[in-house]
């Protein structure tokens, strides 16, 4: 007779149970499923064998992710080798997951069954489990299920900043807006400014350059000799320059008012800016493309591989297209036109853009559109995929295509791609280990500069620790110092304010914050001192004269 196990995977740890006789046609009845809700009636089929708790939240979230990806972990091998039955044949295991089942029957030889009673009779260990095992509550299994839950999510989503993709799909929707926008504007300032200077339009061709000039110039009229390097260096021609400057002497625009000139002028700024933040956002896109795809970079550029990867929604999904699909990304329309009106599908879809097809001939077009889909979807594979990414497998790509292009032309037989995938891997490899070498230079740097900043911290403490010592004593040295200087200079005071004269300080009365009590008795006066008090020289620092009026000891 085969006896049934089931393997329970919880956050707390791995469960095998044993299922008493039952007949499995009637434990599918609607009744015998309610029965699973109550805990005495399912204690009667359900058994627990073993259970294995996690040590720590690491172990854990290590086993769980193993599960999900249909390995066997160690932990789990070592725990069903121990507890279920030696006799192989005679033993079933009920799994929930089919990948961790074939897992565990390939490689411990047990029989594995998912589904059917499996299905009901977890969906019971399940409502139960902290009532089966002893000393675990509903609250810590919640607990565990929340905490173990939320790792796991952490661990799923976790990836490199260096290497999102999105900031590649807004910055190329972006640079599309702007191309959009910019020459909209461009068009409106040649339209506006036309009026006042016509000739221009047919000088400059460039909308950023015409708007600078736009700009530069104002009011033609005002246009002279001496501006004339100022229009060199926006044009880079001294030819084109000389020729703007006398197409404004002798110009059929109108004449245009102080205002319009200054409405126009602060819309060429803006255009300008506009143009300028485009180019800065190029360079960003250029960098982030060699940090995420730099091999699809290095093939076909880095707008048209951005447009791919923003078409294709993320660098994962562009991976997981064929060839074929890669191809016409971004000609659906033609393609689902030309299956409607059966008539000739489309060759390329973005990939048009790249140089490759524009170099080729026109009979050629649709053979090298496909060579390049094949190359671009193995260069975003390796992109996406490798663990260090580089350029080596794009630049090889590259000169493959460009050997198809020479065959097409030439008729030269190109390399074989088995012999030029065996020089990139070797390049790769070097690549690779140079760039971890640098890697752990920077973090041992990094090391370096946060251990030196550590002993900086506990030095300036120190420092502070011992200034705020020594400022205490220096208060305790000013309050014994402070109390005969405060008596010598009431005496004197009071010797100088006579009873006729009103007296420019404040005395405080006796009892109040800071008074000094009564005067002492008339003999009792010293002049001498009161004199060497008024007369003394100042002193060079709070210090010295602290010393001084402690009688130059500093202490006490």
């Amino acid at each position: 007779m085969v006896l049934l196990h089931v393997l329970f995977e919880h956050a707390a740890g791995y469960a095998l149970l044993v299922v008493r006789e039952v007949e499995e046609i009637s434990l599918l009845l609607p009744q015998v499923e309610e029965s699973i809700l109550n805990f005495g009636k399912f204690h009667s089929i359900v058994r627990l064998l073993a259970f294995f708790p996690f040590k720590s939240a690491q172990s854990a979230l290590e086993n769980v992710n193993a599960i999900s990806e249909g390995i066997l972990h160690e932990d789990l091998r070592l725990f069903l080798e121990t507890n279920l039955p030696a006799k192989k044949k005679k033993t079933l295991l009920g799994v929930s997951d089919t990948k961790i089942g074939a897992a565990i029957q390939e490689e411990l030889g047990y029989q594995c069954q998912t589904g059917g009673v499996v299905a009901e009779i977890t969906r019971g260990i399940r409502l139960h489990f902290h009532t089966l095992v002893k000393g675990l509550t509903a609250q810590s299994a919640s607990k565990a299920q929340l905490g173990l839950g939320h790792s796991y999510s952490r661990a799923k989503v976790k990836f490199n900043v260096n290497r999102v993709d999105n900031m590649i799909i807004q910055s190329i929707s972006l640079l599309d807006q702007l191309d959009k926008d910019i020459n909209t504007f461009s068009m409106r300032v040649r339209e506006w400014y036309g009026y006042h200077f016509p000739e221009l339009i047919k000088i400059v061709s460039d909308n950023y350059t015409y708007c600078r000039l736009a700009k530069c110039i104002a009011n033609r009229r005002e246009l002279s000799e001496e501006r004339l390097e100022a229009l060199e260096e926006i044009v880079m021609d001294s030819a084109k320059a000389q020729a703007i400057l006398d197409a404004s002497r002798s110009s059929m625009g109108m004449d245009i008012s102080p205002i319009d000139l200054i409405n126009i002028e602060s819309f060429s700024s803006r255009v300008i800016s506009l143009s300028e933040y485009r180019k800065g956002l190029q360079e960003y896109l250029r960098s982030k493309m060699g940090q995420v795809a730099p091999s699809l970079s290095a093939l076909i550029g880095e707008v048209v591989g951005a447009r791919l990867i923003s078409h294709a929604g993320s660098l994962t999904n562009l991976a997981k297209y064929p060839a074929s699909t890669v191809q016409i990304l971004g000609a659906e329309k033609a393609l689902f036109r030309a299956l409607k009106t059966r008539g000739n599908t489309p060759k390329y879809g973005l990939i048009f853009h790249s140089t490759f097809i524009g170099r080729a001939a026109t009979r050629n077009k649709g053979r090298i559109s496909r060579y390049l889909a094949n190359k671009c979807t193995i260069a975003s594979r390796i992109d996406c995929f490798s663990d260090v990414p580089t350029s080596v497998f794009g630049d090889k790509l590259r000169e493959q295509v460009e050997e198809r292009l020479a065959f097409y032309e030439t008729g030269e037989p190109p390399r074989k791609n088995l012999d030029v995938m065996k020089e990139a891997m070797v390049e790769a490899t070097e690549v690779a280990a140079e760039i971890k070498k640098k890697e752990k230079k920077k973090r041992k740097r990094e090391k370096k500069r946060l251990e030196a900043l550590a002993v900086a911290a506990a030095a300036e403490e120190a420092e502070n620790s011992v200034l705020e010592t020594t400022m205490e004593a220096e208060v305790k040295n000013q309050e014994c110092a402070l109390g005969p200087r405060l008596a010598w200079n009431w005496y004197f005071h009071h010797d100088l304010c006579a009873p006729d004269r009103s007296c420019p300080k404040s005395h405080p009365a006796e009892g109040e914050d800071g008074g000094l009590g009564p005067p002492p008795a008339q003999g009792a006066r010293n002049e001498a001192v009161s004199w060497l008090l008024i007369s003394a020289p100042p002193y060079s620092s709070e210090r010295q004269r602290l010393g001084a009026e402690a009688g130059g000891s500093g202490n006490c």
